[in-house]
């Protein structure tokens, strides 16, 4: 019997080895008599094959399973879209990176498998909400799995802007951008921007500045229960969030982040490693051979 009554298939759109995956994850569904539920702008792409049709918040209601199949970018949308519903999510690779879609392809079959009899691991990874006020009135919302960055936008532009924690004062800051990080995104953009890889497990906010004009300006991290207030200077600047939703905010502007009260429950296979991850993604150098005495 599987550990699973009802699955949902989401997946990225214009790759036909993403077709092949969730054709392939039909059919091992059906081997097994599990009811499955397709995302209905991927079942598009599946031409004559047969399939059971379904929005994502149909999927996230009736599914107690969720496969995405792509890059970790289709995760990071999924996990947005899925949090709120008590549902698990695992991802298979169809990306480049796949920190986060952790079945590779050629491992699909045998791994989902273990997953449907019920050997697998549970990660919980906590989501950012992140709200833009303007005059006391919510302006723009949205919520980041990664990370929350305010900056310039595509123009090569320092911003200016106050940041306060928990109510206190931290600093006043010109810099290309702040980037709020999660656990979870301390791998992704905040990497690139200097700051520290953070176990998954943490319950922990990182701050990177970026570019920042005062050079003893560095990140800084905090409880994951922080509240983090951004009071825009003057300026127009974006908030992203996991690269993927833009947020406009203006002068005057208070940008808040804060932890999500959902959580992102995230399946990994038996045998997964964050360390052998960040091995195999980030290329860390490993022993070729056993150390001796």
């Amino acid at each position: 019997m599987s550990a699973f009554k009802h699955i949902g298939i989401l997946g990225r759109l214009g790759n036909v080895q993403v077709v092949e995956s969730v054709v392939a994850l039909l059919e091992l569904a059906r081997a097994r008599d599990i009811p499955v539920l397709v995302e209905d702008v991927v079942a598009t792409a599946l031409a004559s094959v047969k399939c059971n049709i379904a929005t994502r918040s149909q999927i996230g209601e009736q599914c107690d399973l969720v496969v995405v199949v792509g890059g970790d970018g289709s995760l990071l949308g999924a996990a947005r879209s899925l949090a709120e519903y008590d549902v698990q999510v695992l991802g298979v690779n169809r990306g480049r990176l796949g920190f986060l879609t952790d079945i590779r392809p050629d491992d699909m079959e045998v791994k989902v498998s273990e997953v449907l009899d019920g050997e697998y691991s549970l990660a919980e990874r906590f989501l950012l909400d992140v709200i833009v006020e303007r005059d006391g009135v919510a302006v723009a919302h949205s919520h980041a799995l990664n990370d929350a960055v305010v900056n310039s936008g595509g123009s090569a532009r320092m911003i200016s802007f106050d940041l306060y924690m928990n109510d206190l004062f931290v600093y006043s800051q010109d810099s290309d951008g702040l980037i709020v990080s999660t656990p979870t995104g301390s791998t992704a953009y905040s990497l690139s921007g200097g700051g520290p890889i953070m176990h998954p497990d943490l319950d922990a906010i990182v701050l990177v500045p970026m570019f920042p004009h005062t050079l003893s300006a560095r990140p800084i991290v905090v409880g994951g229960n922080t509240e983090i207030k951004i009071i825009i200077g003057d300026c127009y600047p974006y908030v992203s969030c996991d690269g993927q939703i833009h947020l406009n905010a203006a002068p005057g502007d208070v940008v808040t982040i804060r932890k999500n009260t959902h959580s992102l429950k995230l399946i990994h296979p038996i045998g997964h490693n964050f360390y052998a991850a960040c091995r195999d993604k980030l290329g860390w150098s490993g022993r070729l051979t056993e150390p001796t005495g």
